[in-house]
């Protein structure tokens, strides 16, 4: 028992360090090795960063992000797997990776939409349910032109997916769990969306300006 409290526990560290750091630094300063607190307008914001590094940037951010996300779930997997749950594993990395991603111990806990992680901690719970997480959330983003609605939207669909398809007691719990930290995170960004002062995305032109926090 002992040991795997310490598993869970080395897990849990990795997992909340990576959903902490910013995917922007990291990109910025080991993809382009460019300090972007110094460049531009020197604010960790996507529209600085698309300012400077452009569309090509934005495509090396993805895959930075995808890894950055990917490597606290595999090592949940590879940890808990000594004890014969690398499912269970991989699905708690996936929580504690959002939970770091929404408030980051790093930025006054003060995180993003977390939708990239949301979809990869789905992934991480049941292929199904990832795949989902991952249409609905595209469409509803570009249906509604709301970030915000969008990811609480894909949350929702998260949770009721979840119910659904997985069967492990455990790994649904922690579903249910992520999908209700970002829709929780996203409260405000709602009311905001009824009263009409939250921004939507324009995709005729340069939108990554809106998508700062």
């Amino acid at each position: 028992m002992i040991v795997y409290w310490v598993l869970l526990l080395i897990t849990a560290f990795f997992a909340y360090v990576f959903g902490c750091m910013d995917t922007m630094v990291l990109a910025s300063n080991f993809v382009f090795h460019r300090n972007l607190r110094r460049l531009g307008d020197s604010r960790l914001w996507y529209s600085n960063f698309r300012r400077i590094f452009g569309f090509k940037g934005f495509v090396w951010l993805a895959v930075v992000e995808l890894v950055k996300d990917l490597l606290p779930i595999l090592i949940g997997g590879l940890l808990l797997g000594i004890r014969g749950h690398a499912d269970a594993g991989r699905a708690f990395a996936g929580f504690v990776m959002v939970l770091g991603r929404l408030w980051s111990l790093f930025y006054d806990f003060k995180g993003s939409h977390a939708s990239f992680a949301m979809v990869v901690a789905a992934f991480a719970a049941d292929t199904s349910v990832g795949a989902a997480v991952l249409v609905v959330t595209v469409a509803a983003i570009a249906l509604t032109r709301y970030l915000s609605l969008g990811t609480l939207i894909g949350a929702v669909v998260y949770a009721l997916v979840a119910v659904l398809v997985v069967d492990d007691a455990l790994i649904l719990r922690l579903a249910l769990l992520t999908a209700a930290l970002v829709v929780i995170r996203h409260i405000p960004a709602l009311i905001r969306v009824f009263r009409r002062t939250e921004p939507k995305l324009s995709f005729e032109q340069d939108i990554t300006y809106k998508l700062d926090e």
